[in-house]
């Protein structure tokens, strides 16, 4: 005779009476899971607290993020009632991002268009084998076919595009809890790396849409004065729909110098939903829109080094960076790697010298801009990013420029590639 073990059943659909009971999520006591906030974990991110009293000490009336992400800075805004608008170049995260601005819809008619779409979901026969390597690699044949139903069931609704793109938002985030390989969220998937729990997938869907429910309803009664902020997929270097002179406060956090790949990062999420058949095809459908901060980026540069090095963009920092341009050229060539830092540093500050010109255009005469940014050291040769950022934030027309440091970093050596000590902090510009 064997045990069967019961499952806790969440109720993701409540009676209307037990949907008025309070909701201590609402009074922000946990901030490792803030509402709305923590629908999609973005680990590049920077605290929504911390966000949120930036805006309330510094009353600015419209408020500008050039790098979104998953619209930590929008969602703030709206909840503080003030105008703002968040620029993403990455389509996904981009996605992601417009997908948590729709916490303002309906909860009770979110919750009862997951509840038709589970259900569809849970007697839709898959009839498809054919999957890509990488989602078999990341999971048994079992959850691939629940997860291709949540997919089709998907597709095949006729829902708004409000509550599309929540149950869409619902499906993507437990792509990840879902796979016993090594797909830690956020980060790059590692199929030879298992982990110990793992959620399934119509449970999963069950209890994400139970949470976002509460927080929406939660959030709608906390904020019934809450702005609709706007979202754009455009480059940070050209933000064609800011207006001149438009933004009297700028809260961001640029990619950082680090070789951190923001498209492999959503390599499995955008696999899933069909909008890359392979690692290859990132090149294309992402990297060219972002800022160079990856090694894979520069491939297109060797030919240029020259030419972006005398470049009047780069002329405030112009004989430090050839120095440390020297610096990684060298190098790299006692590596066996020989990863292209040196032109990837290069690629980074003109792409950032860009941004800072074009920041200045749509910001206001006494602006202010705070930038969350670390500093760098690929093979070990340091990379004074927040002094280098200032420079060139002063010569595209801002008055001033300081540094915060918030928290020290690579201070514990095991495993690390170099022992250069490194820090994290806010870049305080002045318009």
């Amino acid at each position: 005779m064997t045990n069967k073990v019961h499952e806790p059943q969440l109720e993701l659909f409540p009676t209307s009476k037990e949907d008025k009971k309070p909701d201590l999520s609402s009074t922000f006591s946990d901030n490792v899971s803030l509402p709305v906030h923590r629908w999609f974990r973005y680990t590049a991110g920077f605290s929504a607290s911390w966000v949120r009293n930036l805006i309330d000490s510094e009353n600015g009336q419209n408020i500008l993020d050039p790098f979104g992400g998953s619209g930590t800075v929008m969602v703030e805004s709206e909840f503080a009632g003030i105008n703002s608008i968040g620029i993403e170049a990455h389509p996904y995260v981009y996605r992601i991002a417009n997908a948590k601005l729709n916490w303002q819809t309906d909860p009770q008619k979110f919750k009862e268009s997951a509840r038709q779409l589970l259900e569809n979901a849970k007697t839709k026969k898959i009839e498809k084998n054919d999957f890509l390597d990488l989602i078999k690699k990341c999971y048994p044949i079992e959850t691939i076919l629940k997860l291709e139903a949540l997919k089709q069931t998907w597709f095949e609704s006729a829902d708004s595009k409000e509550l599309k793109e929540l149950n869409w938002l619902v499906i993507t985030s437990i792509l990840r809890v879902s796979s016993p390989v090594g797909t830690a969220q956020w980060q790059y998937v590692l199929p030879n790396k298992t982990k110990g729990k793992v959620a399934d997938p119509f449970h999963a869907f069950e209890t994400k849409v139970y949470e976002m429910a509460r927080d929406m309803a939660n959030m709608q009664r906390k904020h019934p004065y809450a702005t609709k902020a706007k979202i754009y997929m455009e480059d940070a270097r050209a933000m064609k729909s800011v207006p001149n002179d438009w933004a009297d406060l700028v809260i961001t956090s640029p990619p950082y110098a680090n070789n951190y790949d923001y498209a492999d990062a959503t390599r499995l999420e955008m696999t899933f939903w069909g909008d890359i058949n392979g690692w290859g095809d990132l090149q294309e459908k992402v990297r060219q829109y972002l800022i160079t901060a990856c090694t894979q980026h520069v491939t297109i540069f060797k030919n240029q080094a020259d030419e972006m090095l005398n470049s009047k963009l780069l002329s405030p920092i112009q004989p430090a960076i050839r120095e440390v341009f020297g610096q990684l050229a060298e190098t790299r060539l006692t590596k066996a790697g020989k990863k292209n830092y040196h032109l990837m540093v290069l690629a980074y500050f003109m792409d950032l010298a860009q941004v800072f010109y074009e920041l200045r255009r749509v910001t206001k005469d006494g602006c202010k801009v705070c930038f969350v940014i670390g500093d760098s050291a690929p093979y070990g040769v340091y990379v004074p990013v927040d002094k280098w950022l200032g420079e060139l934030a002063v010569a595209a027309g801002f008055n001033s420029y300081s540094f915060e440091k918030l928290r020290d970093r690579n201070t514990k050596w095991k495993n690390r590639k170099h022992r250069v000590p490194l820090h994290e902090g806010r870049l305080w510009i002045n318009g």
